[in-house]
């Protein structure tokens, strides 16, 4: 090993040129430096050290940079065993940086050196065995977990395996089965890309199946809940009316539990408790429903006794026979009270169709009653509409009038004698109610058009326009307004008073 390496030569040389002068006798001290520091880099042995170098140099140079020297000499050492581990550390980062980048999954990379170096590969080749080898495994677990589940707890665990099996088959490079099918038998197994899109298929499907499951758990888990409340419902009723909610509440439950698909195991538990539900639901329902009924029914007799009903009263009556009945339809054929309910029925509803035919067979008196309230309204409305213009208020009020006593004429049935006078009378109403109808729509246009003549007349004052020709077309504009007023309307007087003025100003200025 030389005295002097070059790394610590190159530094006293720069600093001996910078040191020495370029007269005669400087260039000659330097060579005479030169030449003994070449002669340390030609000996063999212990690296100089920093007196050896010093006195090489100082008894020619005294103004030698102390600094250089140090430089030099610790250049000079050898190297340390810190030193000698950051080489190695540095060659093995890059010695793994290098088989990172060809171990990269790019195609431009691998097959160059899939062909000239493959052992280079084999850190790939191990993760693909191994990512391989547990996403079989993941999709068998996951497979047996959710296909053959005996509780919820089975497709949680199912569900992890799934995520697990799909990134071990997301890591697998199926891409490089086309650049290198010979890969496919290596390691003792075949993997193919049939067999790779075949497990993608069971995982996917595996999903799908895992989100219904969740969903039919989800939804069994909330019906579950107000079932037993209803029942409980049921169970504190104290009144027909509760009871009739919380078997509302209660057949609401068993319907939406029905509906949860049956290929799902909560769908399968749901089936399984439905049987109970039902049986205990039909055993309170029907009993219920003609206790309902039964109540109904007796509201509707002690309604039903006054002979002198009148229209409303006896329309009440009907509608309680009607919810009588209502309810005992409701109970099922299964149900043991059902003969017992069929009975009621027929009872009830000759009941029903007495009281419909008394409120079908109005009697003279009330039809009487009905042509003289609408001749009173038509009287009234024929005294208001006369000696016309009218506001259209007014207008308003005696239609209004009209259509009162059509309606009371209108309520008159065809099997009642007072008929025919009624249909007479009806005809004439109608046709009055149309005419106040044109009135009223003919003083509202009026009144419209006037009043927009009237801004159009403004506007027109306000802007006092210096052109002739756009003068003349306002105008026109306002006598074309105003002749759209009708006679006969409140509107009408003023419009022609107007209208004289307007044709007065366009003749003005036409000239």
């Amino acid at each position: 090993m030389s005295r002097l390496n070059n790394r610590a030569f190159e530094i006293l040389r720069a600093e001996i040129r910078n040191c020495s002068g370029n007269d005669p006798i400087s260039q000659a001290e330097r060579q005479i430096v030169l030449k003994r520091l070449e002669t340390l880099r030609q000996q063999k042995g212990s690296p100089a050290s920093l007196e050896e170098l010093r006195e090489t140099v100082i008894d020619l140079l005294p103004q030698f940079n102390e600094k250089e020297l140090k430089k030099a000499a610790k250049a000079n050492q050898k190297p340390g065993i810190f030193s000698k581990l950051i080489w190695v550390t540095m060659f093995l980062g890059g010695s793994a940086g290098a088989l990172w980048v060809v171990n990269l999954p790019y195609p431009m990379i691998r097959w160059p050196v899939a062909k000239t170096a493959p052992i280079l590969l084999l850190p790939s080749y191990m993760s693909m065995d191994h990512n391989y080898r547990q996403a079989i495994a993941q999709v068998e677990q996951a497979d047996q977990l959710v296909n053959k589940a005996t509780a919820s707890a089975d497709f949680e665990l199912g569900a992890e395996k799934v995520k697990q099996a799909q990134k071990h088959l997301d890591a697998l490079p199926v891409w490089f089965l086309g650049y290198w099918p010979q890969y496919t038998f290596w390691f003792g197994w075949n993997f193919t890309v049939d067999e790779f899109k075949s497990a993608r298929a069971t995982i996917g499907r595996m999903e799908a199946q895992l989100f219904q499951e969740k969903n039919a758990q989800n939804l069994l888990d909330k019906v579950q809940p107000s079932l037993n409340a209803a029942k409980e419902q049921y169970q504190q009723a104290q009144t027909a009316a509760d009871r009739q909610k919380a078997i509302a509440s209660w057949q609401t439950a068993i319907d939406q539990m029905d509906q949860i698909p049956q290929e799902t195991l909560a769908g399968e538990t749901a089936q399984t408790n439905l049987k109970a539900y039902k049986r205990d639901f039909e055993k309170v329902a029907g009993s219920t429903l003609i206790a309902a009924a039964q109540e109904f029914a007796m509201q509707a007799e002690k309604a039903g006794q006054n002979p002198s009903l009148s229209q409303s009263e006896a329309q009440q009556v009907e509608n309680l026979w009607e919810e009588a009945i209502n309810r005992l339809k409701q109970v099922s054929l299964q149900d043991a009270g059902y003969l017992e309910a069929q009975k009621l029925l027929a009872t009830y509803q000759t009941n029903l169709a007495k009281v419909q035919t008394k409120l079908q067979a109005p009697s003279n008196a009330n039809s009487d009653k009905l042509i003289a309230a609408g001749q009173k309204f038509a009287f009234a409305a024929a005294t208001l509409g006369q000696k016309p213009p009218h506001p259209a208020e007014k207008w308003q009020q005696i239609e209004s009038l009209w259509e009162k006593a059509i309606d009371r004429l209108e309520k008159i049935q065809l099997e009642d004698p007072g008929y025919g006078k009624a249909q007479e009378l009806l005809a004439t109403y109608q046709t009055n109610l149309g005419t106040v109808q044109t009135r009223l729509k003919m003083e509202q246009d009026s009144v419209e058009a006037l009043k927009g003549a009237q801004e159009q007349i403004q506007n027109l004052t306000a802007s006092s326009p210096s052109d002739r020709s756009q003068i003349i077309s306002q105008i026109q504009v306002i006598i074309n307004q105003l002749q759209t007023v009708k006679s006969g309307t409140t509107a009408y007087s003023e419009a022609q008073n107007l209208l004289q003025s307007a044709q007065k100003k366009l003749a003005s200025a036409q000239k």
